[in-house]
């Protein structure tokens, strides 16, 4: 799991999340999961699992486990739990999405997207002018910023474009993305249509321009 679990303010004193994170990412069914912490108190935990039980259990699983051991109530609506198909979790040596999040404050948006890789969650965020034009950017830079925690540290990405333009009669998002290593310098292009969500759309699209370089630049 990354290290970077938590955000601003938490009492570390008060309980151990990287323990929390541990046992919950051991209740059966749960596949991975990310705790984010801030202003003194749990506000995410992202919880991702198989369908062997339901959602509701899962997070009355997560509840009781941290209230038995750790004595620490958990409010159900901080927990989040996403649930994949058996074979959704076969060959994880690239990125799979699980989810994009945006919040809306006033005139600014931030906007969050949570990748699968291997058995980790990572979750990467990017703040902008709440603007329907610059959002598909946003996602990609949210995108690269979860990427940006599992690769290796000397390799450097970045958006270099991002356009969701008409094809005949369909959307596709495509994206231009520089990945830039001591040794050479790639401009990768991936595509995706969009065909539910234009916001997964663009991620899919990132993703589909770095999957091909990604294994190679994978933290081990």
């Amino acid at each position: 799991m990354p290290e970077n679990l938590f955000v601003d303010g938490y009492d570390s004193g008060k309980m151990d999340l990287n323990a929390l994170q541990d046992k919950i990412s051991r209740i059966d069914g749960v596949e991975a999961a990310r705790i984010v912490a801030g202003n003194g108190h749990i506000v995410e935990i992202h919880v991702l699992a198989r369908r062997n039980k339901p959602a509701k259990q899962l997070v009355r699983d997560v509840q009781s486990l941290s209230q038995a051991l750790f004595g620490e109530e958990i409010d159900r609506r901080v927990v989040s739990v996403v649930q994949l198909a058996d074979s959704d979790f076969e060959g994880g040596f690239r990125p799979a999405l699980i989810d994009v999040g945006e919040v809306l404050d006033g005139s600014r948006a931030e906007v969050t997207v949570t990748l699968r890789w291997d058995s980790d969650l990572f979750t990467g965020a990017a703040k902008g002018a709440a603007a329907t034009s610059t959002r598909p950017r946003q996602i990609a830079e949210a995108t690269l910023e979860a990427i940006r925690q599992a690769i290796h540290r000397e390799a450097a990405v970045a958006v270099a474009s991002m356009d969701i333009p008409v094809l005949g009669s369909r959307k596709v998002a495509v994206a231009q993305v520089v990945v830039v290593t001591e040794a050479t310098e790639r401009n990768l292009i991936g595509c995706a249509y969009v065909e539910d969500e234009e916001s997964r759309a663009v991620v899919r699209a990132v993703l589909d321009a770095l999957n091909r370089v990604l294994p190679e630049l994978k933290s081990p």
